[in-house]
């Protein structure tokens, strides 16, 4: 509604004609707008086009409260605050109510009393979308009086009887009324509170204390959980998981391709990184691959999950170590190299869980998935009887080369160049005569595929690697 036209008062709003509807008739209705007009619905959700969505898409035009079950990095808390595009761009209610009372229908004490004296003159606010989404994390600490309300002793110092429901300060549910109100990590959350929210699922009210009032607040709400805490006995009780009307499953990225352009739609973006260094297409692979091959692992602990976020950080440190050494060299252009993933071990190590706790195990189960990731990488892209040129001149003329993160890009140009069988490969990569850093990064990339595929060997000699026949 354009700004001139808002109303100011309750007289103004009946005479525009404005009509309220319960959040979940206003989210299906605009759902359903959205998908008549082939609109994107949830903007930068890649990967569950075929799955997520659509069972999502279902349970919000049933009209269900919602949980999503996933292990960490599945996006989920952002599917539940894209959820907001669904509600209205702003919202009327009764101006300086803490619960965003509805102005037809006030539900709490001080906005009935206003409407009861003052009626159609009554002023009006107007509430965004972006501040009808609340979320709290489940925490052992966490209280009744956090999420539901508790009396407030100000307002009882100030004169009022202990017994009067102004004395109440409310807490986050009734402060989200009217709106989406998540909780995350769900089965984290103390028996006492979950049994708090079934009036709050089945009957759609809350209670406040011992107090004789019910608040019906309008609520739509939904829950995150792990997989592995959901369905251990104990951790959830029974009664609330049956009251979620919907429970839909996600997952991690199920093509390289989705993986790669969550990747490229998250990472940290510098104006100076961006202008200086471009990462090859087969670098993003081998990144993406790395946690794909993570994610089937024995050492890994599946239970936990491998988050797109170890993707996310790998990229970021291959990026920047390609800068760093742009940096010192003084290099006008950097692209990441093999030799730059040891980078990944820091970004890694503390994102995932190894199934066994050996002192020095989980460095070499990073390695053992890096050269996994790499020769994976290599035979999407070449097949071994397209180098026998370029072996024949390691294994008859003694040919040796040498790489490393610190080598300067241009003395892999000097090595391209007498090298035969080498320039085709590196140009079918995509690297370009006359730019150096893509020519070392393909270089690098086809060397040590050749020697994971038990062409080369490879010699590590103060901190160079030494390809040779």
């Amino acid at each position: 509604m354009p700004k001139h036209t808002k109303a100011r008062t309750i007289g103004e709003l009946r005479r525009q004609g404005y009509q309220p509807l319960l959040v979940r008739e206003e989210m299906r209705r605009n759902l359903i707008q959205k998908m008549e007009a082939r609109e994107e619905i949830f903007p930068g959700i890649i990967g569950y086009e075929e799955t997520v969505l659509p069972q999502l898409e279902t349970a919000i035009l049933s009209g269900q409260d919602l949980i999503l079950l996933g292990e960490r990095g599945q996006a989920k808390s952002r599917i539940l605050r894209s959820m907001t595009n669904l509600l209205d761009e702003e919202m009327p209610y009764i101006a300086g109510c803490e619960i965003y009372d509805n102005p037809y229908a006030p539900i709490c004490k001080a906005c009935r009393d206003r409407v009861a004296e003052d009626g159609d003159e009554v002023e009006v606010a107007w509430l965004p979308r972006e501040q009808r989404f609340s979320e709290k994390l489940a925490t052992p600490d966490i209280s009744v009086a956090d999420l539901i309300g508790e009396v407030d002793p100000i307002k009882v110092a100030e004169g009022r009887y202990l017994a009067d429901e102004l004395t109440i300060h409310y807490g986050l549910i009734p402060r989200t009324n009217r709106g989406i109100f998540c909780i995350n990590e769900l089965p984290d959350l103390p028996e006492r509170i979950q049994v708090g929210l079934f009036n709050l699922l089945e009957e759609r009210d809350v209670q406040i204390k011992g107090y004789r009032i019910r608040l019906p607040l309008d609520i739509f709400l939904v829950a995150t959980a792990n997989p592995e805490d959901y369905t251990n006995r104990g951790r959830i009780i029974t009664p609330l998981k049956d009251r979620y009307g919907a429970q839909i499953r996600t997952h991690y990225p199920r093509l390289l391709e989705q993986e790669i352009q969550i990747v490229e739609q998250e990472r940290a973006r510098f104006p100076d990184m961006e202008e200086r260094v471009q990462a090859p297409a087969y670098m993003q692979e081998v990144i993406a691959e790395f946690t794909s091959l993570a994610r089937r692992s024995a050492d890994i602990n599946q239970r936990s999950g491998v988050s797109v976020r170890v993707s996310i950080a790998n990229e970021e440190s291959i990026l920047a170590a390609a800068l760093r050494r742009a940096i010192r060299l003084k290099e006008p252009k950097a692209s990441p190299r093999v030799s730059d993933l040891g980078s990944i071990m820091a970004s890694t190590t503390g994102k995932i869980e190894m199934e066994t706790a050996e002192e020095g195990r989980e460095g070499k189960i990073i390695e053992d998935l890096t050269k996994k990731a790499v020769v994976n990488t290599f035979g999407r892209y070449f097949n071994m009887r397209e180098f026998e040129p370029l072996l024949k001149a390691f294994d008859q003329e003694g040919l040796i080369v040498e790489t490393g993160p610190d080598i300067p890009s241009n003395l892999y140009e000097d090595t391209l160049e007498r090298v035969e069988g080498l320039r085709e490969a590196v140009q079918r990569l995509g690297a370009k005569k006359g730019s150096p850093a893509q020519v070392a990064s393909a270089m690098e990339f086809i060397l040590e595929g050749l020697h994971l595929n038990r062409r080369l060997n490879r010699d590590k000699v103060e901190g160079k690697f030494r390809y040779r026949g």
